[in-house]
Parts: structure tokens; C-alpha cells; sequence
């Protein structure tokens, strides 16, 4: 059922805007994905169906990715458990979640009874988190990074300003693997209360296997495994999460970031031109953005998005995002050629 807040549809997603024929700029997913190396290991899982799952080896390889213990990983069935987890085990009085972000967060939250707070970053500061902004009595906070959509990774030091007793802070790293050499990530970092949230679906193309992780003290850890349902995660999922840990992975990984740079770099000068604003003047972006996806703003976004979707391709609204409104589009990056036929058409639609 779509649950409205304020305005705001949060059920809303990027696979929604996606049919048959359209070219997909609208899911962030890696284009290209999964690689046969990754779906031989998940093929070869398959044998194994009759048994119950066992977490054990793959807990250990993501500790293993990490430099942690086992005993500070949760497997779930792709992020999305991870805040339906989060929402159950923990009864924060104040909790806040730092928008524009991902939607699910909050619909969670909402959903197991919490009233929920925002906090919302500005474009007219690049979207980048003052950690002031948040209310000193907020007891579990919730912040992505780098920030699904406005595609900005937030400083380690800003999120660790946060950080302090008897606060969750929750830093949703679904998109961190994506950003060469992941130097903002607080992963496995010993800061109280932190629990930071990892996905595989973006960078290996998962989305429908649905595996993920949570990374934090063991404490928290054994908070959030007492609500999630016996055998979560499947045999499948478990042989991925275990192929995406190892070493050659990590540094498939590594390239797959570097590509997306350039990727990235190649759209944002084709939507903006390289002033940051594009001729017309109908077109801007705020931020840096890091993630395997831009956001900008474009005058009439709705009738573009509906124009691009006549000519064959498909970009992510941004009104269903808290903070924004309908001016604003989210594009994921995509190799050259791909972004090349987009362009083309999008400036035939801007005119």
C-alpha cells in the first residue's frame, strides 16, 4: 500500500518507472550485471537446496572483507530488511532521518509506530550535512552515504560528530563500494552506536536475490538478530555474499568505481556542460556528486521525464524524495554509448 507523508509517497522506487522497451537510467544498479564469474558461484549453490541455509562461511568472509569479527556482521535479505530490522529491535524516543536520502529509512520507522523526524539538507549547500543541524535529543539518526539521490558523500568526521551515548546512528553504505577507495566509509569503525548498512544489489546487479549486511558491535548486532526470522537469508544469497568478499572481487570492485568516475564525469559535462550549468540555463546540479547516479534540477522535470520515456528511455522522478520537489530528476550512470543515445535525446526534449 503507498504510504503519502506530508506529501511524499515513500513507497515510491526506481523500478516502478521502468517498462517494457525503455532503457533503464532510472534503477541504480550497475549496468552489465551480475558477472559470469559471480552467477557460476550462485549457480553452483544450487545443489545445496535441500539443506537449511548456513551463515557461518559467509559471515566470515564479509568479517574477512571488513577486518571485523563475525560476531559484528548481520546477513539479510538485501538492505531494505536491514531498517525493517532496525525499526523493530530498537525504541528510539526521537528518532530523525536526514533527507533527501532514501526513502525506505523513514517508511519503516513509520511503519513499526515511531514518529519520525527530519532533518533536511539544502541544495544551496551542495546537500552536504552540517552535523549541528540535527536535534541534540535525537536517540537513533539515519543518514545515507554517499546519499541516494543527491549522489554526495558526507565527510567520516561529520558523521562521527554525531556519534554520541545512548544515540543509533545508522549510516546507510549501500552505494559506498561504488566511490573509488571508499575513503569517507565508517565501516567496522569502534565508534558507540554506530551501525552502518551495506548492499550487494547495487555494484553486482542482486537486486533480485535481495542480500545485504549490517556491520556493528556484537551488541547490536544480537539486538537486531533477535527480531529477524529464522533462515533469512537464502543458500544463493549466501554463495554471493561470499564470492563479493574475497579478494578478486574487492578488486573488481575497484574498477568497477573508477569506471564509474569517468562514466559519470561524461554524463554530468553532456547535462550541464562543463561551467556546471548547461546553455540554456533550464539545468542544474548541486553537490559533488560521488554515487553511480546524478541529480539535477530541470525546469518542467515532469513533462521531460514523460518526453524521455517516449523516446525510449526511463529517469527516476525526484518529488517522491522529502526535501525536493518536482523539479528534480535522478539519472544513473551508465556506460559511454548509452549515455551518448540519452543525450541525444534529452536535448531534443530541452530543445
Amino acid at each position: 500500500m503507498t504510504e503519502w507523508v506530508d506529501g511524499f509517497d515513500l513507497e515510491h522506487h526506481g523500478d516502478l518507472e521502468v517498462g517494457d522497451g525503455l532503457v533503464d537510467l532510472a534503477v541504480n544498479v550497475r549496468a552489465g550485471t551480475p558477472p559470469a564469474w559471480l552467477v557460476e558461484e550462485i549457480a553452483g549453490s544450487l545443489t545445496d537446496l535441500a539443506s537449511y541455509p548456513r551463515q557461518e562461511p559467509a559471515l566470515a568472509a564479509v568479517a574477512a572483507r571488513h577486518g571485523c569479527s563475525p560476531g559484528q556482521v548481520l546477513l539479510t535479505a538485501g538492505a531494505a530488511e536491514a531498517f525493517v530490522l532496525i525499526a523493530r529491535a530498537f525504541r528510539p524516543r526521537h528518532p530523525v532521518v536526514v533527507h533527501p536520502q532514501f526513502t525506505e529509512p523513514e517508511s519503516a520507522l513509520r511503519s513499526a509506530g515511531h514518529l519520525v523526524d527530519r532533518v533536511i539538507l539544502t541544495p544551496e549547500d551542495g546537500f552536504v550535512l552540517r552535523p549541528r543541524v540535527v536535534p541534540d535529543d535525537a536517540d537513533l539518526v539515519v543518514i545515507g552515504n554517499p546519499t541516494n539521490p543527491t549522489s554526495v558523500l558526507q565527510r567520516a568526521d561529520d558523521l562521527r560528530e554525531l556519534a554520541r551515548p545512548g544515540r543509533i546512528l545508522v549510516v546507510d553504505e549501500a552505494f559506498m563500494d561504488a566511490v573509488p577507495g571508499e575513503p569517507e566509509s565508517l565501516v567496522g569503525a569502534s565508534i558507540p552506536g554506530l551501525v552502518v548498512i551495506r548492499s550487494l544489489t547495487k555494484t553486482w546487479g542482486l537486486a533480485g536475490l535481495r542480500v545485504g549486511y549490517v556491520v556493528a558491535a556484537p551488541g547490536l548486532i544480537e539486538q537486531l538478530a533477535a527480531v529477524q526470522p529464522h533462515w533469512p537469508v537464502s543458500t544463493p544469497a549466501l554463495a554471493a555474499a561470499i564470492a563479493c568478499s574475497n579478494e578478486q572481487a574487492v578488486e573488481d570492485s575497484a574498477r568497477a568505481a573508477q569506471e564509474i568516475d569517468h562514466q559519470r564525469a561524461h554524463l554530468l559535462n553532456g547535462l550541464l556542460g562543463t561551467d556546471g550549468a548547461d546553455d540554456g540555463g533550464r539545468v542544474s546540479s548541486y553537490g559533488v556528486a560521488r554515487g553511480p547516479f546524478v541529480l539535477v534540477r530541470v525546469e518542467g522535470a515532469a513533462a521531460v521525464r514523460e518526453a524521455l520515456r517516449e523516446r525510449g528511455f526511463a529517469v527516476r522522478r525526484g518529488d517522491t524524495f522529502p526535501g525536493l520537489g518536482p523539479d528534480w530528476l535522478r539519472i544513473a550512470v551508465r556506460p559511454e554509448a548509452i549515455t551518448d543515445g540519452f543525450l541525444k535525446v534529452w536535448r531534443d526534449v530541452l530543445g
